[in-house]
């Protein structure tokens, strides 16, 4: 018996205190994702990139609005969706004790207004998006394409299809008169 425990002495403790006392975690540990409603423009792309598809992006045509969800009883914390989020809205934390009381607290839920078409009135996209690409636009673009640029922004598909088609009709009526 004195052999075992002169042995464990000099090895020292095998084991980590764990959840007695706080766990050292490495460097670039993946947590739990954290999500920034005020950044997030609702563009869906991390619920494309969600292997699990524990990221959801309903639309409700209904209420006007984008629902945004993610549900961490499915995350598998892979980081895809912090990957491909062009705004940084999400960061995977180094949280990772996920424990709770109720199934319903794993989910976190935000909801996002969509943006009225101005030619028909209908809803097509959420409205952070809308003003993101209008704003990235305005930046890269010289004035007379900004301008038309900024314009069909606002618009659904059905009505931008309509309006560059009567842009490229005026265009081409244009180039025939030069000729």
């Amino acid at each position: 018996m004195f052999k075992t425990i002169k042995e464990v002495l000099r090895t020292g403790n095998a084991t980590v205190k764990y959840p007695f006392a706080p766990l050292e975690r490495p460097k670039d540990a993946r947590g739990k994702p954290e999500h920034d409603a005020v950044k997030c423009m609702a563009c869906s792309a991390c619920a494309v990139a969600c292997p699990p598809n524990a990221i959801q992006t309903p639309l409700d045509f209904e209420a006007n609005t984008k629902l945004w969800s993610i549900n961490y009883g499915r995350c598998v914390f892979c980081g895809r969706c912090e990957e491909v989020c062009p705004t940084n809205a999400i960061i995977l934390s180094p949280e990772f004790e996920l424990a709770v009381m109720s199934k319903a607290d794993l989910e976190e839920i935000c909801v996002y207004s969509l943006q009225a078409c101005v030619e028909c009135g209908s809803y097509f996209a959420p409205t952070k998006q809308v003003d993101y690409v209008a704003r990235i636009l305005s930046q890269n673009l010289n004035d007379e394409e900004a301008e038309h640029a900024l314009e069909s922004v606002r618009l659904c598909p059905q009505c931008k299809q309509k309006a560059d088609v009567l842009r490229f009709k005026e265009q081409s009526k244009k180039a025939g008169e030069w000729l």
